[in-house]
């Protein structure tokens, strides 16, 4: 038998036996290197063993599900996000409910009912048809605003819009305009003491139209009526009790410290109106008049001024006094107590108000100071502006008689007022008038003068 040599031995290896160790041994890694104390329990507790890692490979049989949760939610909240922008609103169309989705436009909308409309003729400036259907495609109203064709693939829907949608209306041609500006008038209106604006006028509009299709001229009148200035006169009746207000004209004067001291003894205020010259001249004591709560307005002697001199006066002397008293005022009283429609379409924009009297002390008359109480007590009423001086040459008699009046005033259960608290007093006129400045509205002009007999038509040409 042929002799074979092997690599490894054929001889049965005969188990041996591990006897049991003898005395504290270190695990057979150990031998290699030695572990401090503690280190094989925080080897084992810590999660660092190597059952623990072949646990942690072990594959995790729900992780799939949790993906396919996680999954489902997403697809759910994408729906609800693509649900949510695309939902319907309700519109009114012609008066019947319609719905579409929410930010359509409004000629989504037209394109989606299939509205059919007609659109209105291409006409020339005299009205007569250039091209028929050549006009507006269609006509939309947003509530009551005409909506241009243009804009209807811009204005989007979003709910609760009422739409109008008729035929197109008839255009004209593109035309040249001549325009003519027709001025407002004035006018009057009532009667009283105070005299405010109670409505501001706009100019008016005609125009002349040349078709540059057509070549024809058209006029086509006024296209746009102008609305006439009306200055409301009215007197104070107050809603309950009885007020009174006393006011002082030509301030101020030698006598106004005096006349501030009565007041003030008396826990009262009043107005003074103040001609500019005193203004300046006494500037000291037009800061005291305000600083003692009384109000101050402009004392105008205007005489026969007129037109841009009539402004110019007007203008200076509400500065003058506002200057000098350190307040800001728009309340004016002509020396003869009126201001005509010329003045008033003149000036309208530089007052608040012009406020004359009720009745006058005839103080300046110099009658004596019992006359003088006599006049006032005998003649008030509820509601009424009592006409006083303060001046150097008559006023005198006023700051004798001035205590009297008003304690026999007091004792009749009347209150002091300003004119301003006076006309906070009556319910209609509370609001209407703003004694300290005064603003003409925007689009607002200044009416055209009464026409004179030799003057020409009150219309400019643009």
């Amino acid at each position: 038998m042929p002799q074979y040599t092997t690599s490894y031995s054929t001889h049965k290896k005969r188990p041996t036996y591990r006897h049991a160790p003898v005395g504290q041994q270190l695990p057979s890694s150990a031998r290699r290197r030695a572990k401090k104390p503690g280190a094989t329990y925080l080897h084992h507790t810590q999660g660092f063993g190597h059952s623990n890692r072949r646990r942690n490979m072990r594959p995790n049989k729900r992780n799939p599900y949790a993906f396919i949760a996680v999954g489902c939610a997403f697809l759910l909240f994408v729906a609800a996000v693509i649900g949510y922008t695309n939902r319907t609103v309700d519109v009114k169309l012609n008066g019947s409910t319609v719905q579409v989705r929410i930010n359509s436009t409004i000629e989504q909308l037209i394109d989606s009912q299939n509205i059919e409309v007609r659109a209105g003729n291409l006409l020339a400036v005299d009205d007569s048809v250039l091209t028929k259907r050549g006009g507006e495609k269609i006509s939309v109203k947003l509530g009551k605003k005409q909506i241009e064709n243009s804009k209807l693939a811009s204005i989007q829907l979003t709910g609760g819009e009422k739409l109008t949608i008729a035929n197109g209306r008839d255009t004209y041609e593109e035309h040249d305009i001549k325009a003519t500006t027709i001025q407002p008038a004035i006018s009057f209106e009532g009667s009283g003491t105070i005299q405010y604006v109670k409505t501001w006028g706009e100019a008016g509009r005609s125009e002349v139209w040349t078709g540059k299709t057509s070549g024809k001229t058209q006029d086509r009148g006024v296209v746009k009526k102008p609305v006439n200035a009306v200055v409301a006169c009215a007197s104070v009746k107050p809603k309950s009790g009885k007020y009174v207000a006393l006011t002082f004209n030509s301030a101020p004067s030698k006598y106004t410290d005096r006349i501030l001291k009565i007041l003030k003894e008396k826990g009262i205020t009043a107005t003074f109106f103040m001609s500019s010259d005193n203004a300046s001249t006494y500037a000291g004591q037009a800061r005291a008049i305000a600083d003692a709560g009384c109000e101050v307005g402009l004392y105008a002697l205007l005489g026969d001024k007129t037109g841009d001199s009539l402004r110019n006066a007007l203008a200076k002397g509400l500065d003058a006094v506002s200057s000098a008293a350190g307040t800001k005022t728009a309340l004016v009283r002509s020396a003869d107590g009126r201001m005509s429609e010329e003045q008033w379409a003149t000036t309208m924009d530089l007052m608040g108000a012009a406020v004359s009297w009720s009745f006058d002390s005839g103080d300046w008359l110099r009658p004596g100071a019992d006359s003088v109480v006599k006049t006032v007590t005998g003649s008030v009423s509820n509601g009424n502006i009592v006409s006083l001086t303060d001046n150097d040459e008559t006023s005198a008699q006023t700051v004798e008689a001035l205590p009297q009046v008003i304690d026999r005033l007091l004792a009749d259960g009347y209150t002091f007022a300003t004119l301003d608290d006076l006309i906070a007093t009556d319910k209609d006129l509370k609001g209407a008038i703003d004694l300290s400045r005064a603003s003409m509205p925007k689009g607002a002009t200044l009416p055209a003068l009464p026409a004179q007999p030799d003057d020409d038509a009150d219309a400019t040409t643009e």
